[in-house]
């Protein structure tokens, strides 16, 4: 008898846990595929560290081959899936392609970007999902400050220094923290004009920061951010994006070369075809993350509408602890499924939640303890150590650097703004348009966005900067952080994500699959552009 194939598409949180746990209950009794378009699982949680300098880029990401040697990493994305005839069609990363046939399907894809149709956000916003655009965003600050000091005049320069940030979720929250400390320390060794400093600016139309958790740690955040210096604005949103500037749901117009887009995040998309029972978005499984009607099928992750055991009625919610929990969960159940131990069901018990504010500050509530200050700081990194697959010394070093050593605010260049759209269809891969920027002026300056494909005015990659782009870079892309309630649905999927950091809210309505991006499928596909909206958000979620 043959032994078993198992492809897993993903390797978030859900799929690298379920191709890690599966391997050792398999015990070579069966073929384990792992099909995602990098060779490293992003720990996502982090990310905002790298973009303030405290972690360089490699130290949260774990090889997959490392790791998983019992695994064959397919790299690639999913263009398509065949239930009847069990296989999955994917590209590769140099525009290839190929077919991979299963006899157990694990959908893991994750969660994409929500882009919400406000005028200028596609074109002006920058992202925060994956490494790319974490390393874009390290560039674009470090520049903007170093830019506002040689300024030859106050309004350019408290432009160039301010930065906006849309979302007071988890990637939000966390993003305007780091960020504050990054650039106050960037002006030490660059001075502003005399009385001006770095301004970061904190939206979200929820009454409150971090609205998904427990009020005592909204308010330790809220008060380390204010502390610091960041503007908090709750109940404020953006209503219009516009080059040099955004305007404000409250009528004001705020000067800036920088706007981050940390609103949330929905289902991938790579499941809407499917023609399988679907829960806003997210494919609907059983307690033992088996699709109905197709037992050789199984979902888990963002991806997954897991029925909520604790809370009858209710599906888990969007989170890295979740996703993580039901790697281990579905990877039993595949054992189990061909003779390797029982399945169970899924269920969970919150251990807590973490919230790195920068430096030795956080907010945390380990077993349902609200923590703040140095204690709430030592369980954070504590908790981020423990529950990383790899890495850890490494990470431990740089935190111990950082605590005695300067941070190295420099423009590395590595990523351009053209290269990390926000409606990209995989935000953990940075694009090279066709013909890009060679030999331009456009990737010197970074202007607000040399655009990656034809926009509605016909500018071309290589041309000239995206007009309407705020800032000295081109923020078209942009990965999704954590939702922040009350946020709209929406936004271009990525096709492919890894899971990672948790998407505290449930996902808006689906996106047509016809707006999907055909970016990076490889060289026969133009680069991303901004994808023109005409859905509007559920009246839920308004």
């Amino acid at each position: 008898m043959s032994r078993p194939r198992i492809v897993i598409v993903g390797a978030g949180f859900a799929g690298y846990r379920t191709a890690r746990v599966l391997s050792r209950l398999a015990r070579g009794k069966a073929d384990i595929t792992l099909l995602n378009p990098t060779d490293y699982f992003l720990y996502l949680p982090l990310l905002p560290q790298v973009a303030a300098g405290v972690l360089e880029p490699r130290r949260v990401t774990v090889s997959l081959s490392g790791t998983l040697p019992q695994v064959r990493l397919v790299l690639g994305e999913a263009e398509g899936i065949d239930l009847d005839a069990r296989t999955v069609h994917y590209s590769d990363p140099e525009g290839g392609g190929g077919t991979l046939e299963y006899d157990r399907l694990v959908l893991a894809a994750g969660s994409v970007n929500k882009l919400l149709p406000i005028p200028g956000v596609a074109e002006h916003a920058h992202g925060f999902r994956g490494l790319p655009e974490a390393l874009y965003l390290r560039d674009h600050v470090t520049r903007q400050v170093e830019l506002a000091a040689a300024a030859a005049d106050a309004k350019g320069c408290a432009a160039r220094c301010t930065f906006v940030v849309v979302g007071a979720g988890y990637t939000g929250t966390e993003v305007a923290a780091h960020g504050q400390m990054y650039t106050d320390a960037q002006v030490r060794n660059h001075p502003l004009r005399e009385g001006m400093r770095p301004r970061w600016i904190l939206l979200d139309i929820a009454p409150r920061v971090l609205p998904e958790l427990d009020e005592r740690l909204s308010r330790t955040a809220d008060r380390v951010l204010r502390e610091r210096g960041v503007d908090v604005r709750m109940g404020t949103s953006v209503k219009e994006a516009m080059h040099g500037g955004v305007l404000l749901t409250d009528g004001e117009y705020v000067d800036t070369r920088t706007l981050v887009w940390c609103v949330g995040v929905r289902p991938d998309p790579l499941v809407d075809g499917l023609d399988l029972p679907m829960e806003r978005g997210r494919l609907l499984v059983d307690p033992y993350l088996q699709v109905p009607g197709r037992p050789e099928v199984f979902a888990c992750g963002d991806a997954a509408a897991v029925p909520d055991l604790e809370n009858p009625g209710q599906y888990t919610p969007m989170t890295a602890q979740h996703a993580w929990r039901h790697g281990k969960v579905c990877a039993q159940n595949i054992a189990a499924s061909f003779g390797a131990g029982e399945r169970r069901p899924y269920r969970h018990r919150d251990l807590g939640f973490v919230v790195d504010l920068g430096g030795a500050k956080a907010a945390a509530n380990p077993l349902g303890v609200a923590l703040s200050g140095v204690a709430a700081g030592a369980v954070t990194r504590g908790y981020h150590l423990a529950a990383m697959p790899g890495n850890r010394l490494r990470v431990a070093a740089d935190w111990l650097l950082d605590a005695v050593l300067p941070r190295q605010a420099v423009q590395l260049g590595l990523v351009r703004s053209w290269s990390v759209p926000l409606d990209t269809a995989s935000p953990e891969l940075a694009r090279m348009p066709e013909g890009a920027l060679r030999g331009t002026g456009a990737e010197a300056g970074e202007g607000p966005g040399a655009a990656v494909s034809p926009d509605a005015a016909g500018n071309r990659p290589g041309d000239e900067p995206a007009r309407n782009q705020p800032g000295p870079e081109p923020a078209r892309n942009h990965p999704g952080g954590e939702p922040a309630r009350g946020h709209h649905p929406g936004g271009e999927p990525a096709r492919k994500h890894r899971g990672g950091r948790p998407a505290e809210n449930e996902p808006a309505g689906d996106e047509p699959a016809e707006n999907r991006s055909a970016a990076g499928r490889g060289a026969d596909h133009p680069s991303p552009g901004p994808v023109k909206r005409t859905d509007t958000p559920d009246e839920g979620d308004r």
